[in-house]
């Protein structure tokens, strides 16, 4: 029986067979499923490490796993078996997407490759989720979030802001990652449309990263030769951070001519407003780290309900700043319904965030993520009875 995604969803009909584990590349196949593919997921016996990472009410289904294994099924295959990756055939053969993350000589050595699977289903999208590009010299080199982020630059951007390099408390590579990899699956099935054709798509996390760390940061590196140094001076300005307030902190950004100009006249701060150095948006970069200094001391002197209800006044983005505990109640977020609870009948209820994506008014809603192998006996019978899943 079809779920409520794989009837409305704008990629209902499609089927992706799903290699990846831990977090690029389940994250991605995750979108899909939000969309409305039917996303199989391939687990070995011993099940996705994510299954074991946070806390759990539940043996395997811990929080990690919970992030980013929603709306999908499980399988389980042992692959270094003939019988397993005969079962792994038999899925392919009707599917749409196969995706997996595998190092290259270990997807070798089970003789899973792209010209063979897509010998088998030549309209596959064969997608490879890869640490990096395989015509470089780092192919096939392990690749995990903290290693990206610091090859990639992303590092190095905390140690020219706070003095020190680190890694950003997220795992912002990977993720950055599986959001490519949705996009590019996403295309390569496009262009199928039209063509008929499936293809191979390689998804490099190294390359993509260091593409979105640059958007901003590549400045005068643009031209060649270059114009300027590397690096956006507003991103790495040391007061380039919530703004302290009489009773907390706030979130404020004055962008345009106008937002300075009235902020600055609102503290009656006419030296500011009249000095050289802020008159433009050009000159304001160059000098900007003087220029949030001296908006921090202004708000310095406000509660933070007064400084909000002046920026809002004169039109300035602003926002309080949220700490993690405090999502589940920002009344925005609880409005639009963002944080969905489900029942389980083992663990309770669970609170997961909603995909944020609207298609004419429908929305995806999570549910669960599958028990280990919990769709193993169904799915393979119905390959083997040669149904459409």
């Amino acid at each position: 029986m079809k779920t409520e995604h794989q009837v409305k969803g704008p990629l209902a009909g499609m089927k992706v067979i799903d290699l990846t584990t831990v977090v690029m590349g389940p994250y991605a196949s995750q979108t899909l499923a939000e969309y409305g593919a039917e996303v199989i997921k391939i687990e070995a016996p011993g099940g996705d490490s994510t299954r074991q990472i946070g806390p759990e009410l539940e043996v395997g289904m811990a929080s990690l796993f919970l992030a980013v294994n929603r709306n999908k099924r499980s399988v389980v295959l042992d692959l270094k078996t003939d019988e397993g990756r005969a079962a792994l055939l038999a899925l392919v053969k009707d599917a749409d997407v196969f995706m997996h993350n595998m190092r290259p000589e270990k997807l070798r050595a089970l003789d899973l490759g792209a010209s063979r699977l897509r010998q088998l289903n030549p309209r596959l999208v064969f997608a490879e989720l890869t640490g990096f590009s395989s015509s470089g010299p780092y192919a096939g080199l392990p690749a995990y979030d903290d290693v990206i982020q610091g090859l990639s630059g992303l590092a190095a951007m905390m140690e020219r802001q706070i003095g020190e390099p680190r890694y950003m408390p997220t795992t912002l590579a990977d993720k950055v990652g599986s959001m490519v990899a949705a996009g590019a699956i996403m295309a390569a099935l496009v262009r199928r449309a039209t063509s008929g054709e499936g293809a191979t798509v390689e998804i490099p996390m190294f390359e993509a990263v260091v593409s979105f760390g640059l958007v901003e940061h590549a400045q005068g590196a643009l031209f060649d030769p270059p114009v300027s140094a590397v690096g956006y001076r507003r991103a790495f300005a040391s007061h380039r951070k919530p703004f302290v307030t009489a009773d907390g902190h706030i979130c404020v950004m004055p962008y345009s001519d106008a937002h300075w100009s009235s902020i600055l006249k609102a503290f009656n701060d006419c030296e500011a407003g009249q000095d050289p150095r802020y008159s433009s948006l050009s000159d304001r970069t160059k000098n900007i780290d003087s220029l949030y200094e001296r908006l921090a001391g202004h708000l310095r002197g406000c509660t933070s309900v007064e400084a909000l209800a002046l920026c809002r006044r004169l039109d300035i983005p602003s926002a309080p700043m949220n700490r993690l505990d405090d999502l589940m109640f920002d009344p925005h977020l609880v409005a639009v319904g963002h944080f969905v609870r489900i029942e389980d009948e083992r663990m309770g209820t669970l609170v997961f965030p909603a995909n944020p994506v609207t298609f004419d008014g429908w929305k995806s809603t999570p549910s669960v993520p599958p028990r280990l192998g919990a769709d193993t006996e169904s799915v393979l019978s119905s390959a083997r009875a040669g149904e459409i899943l």
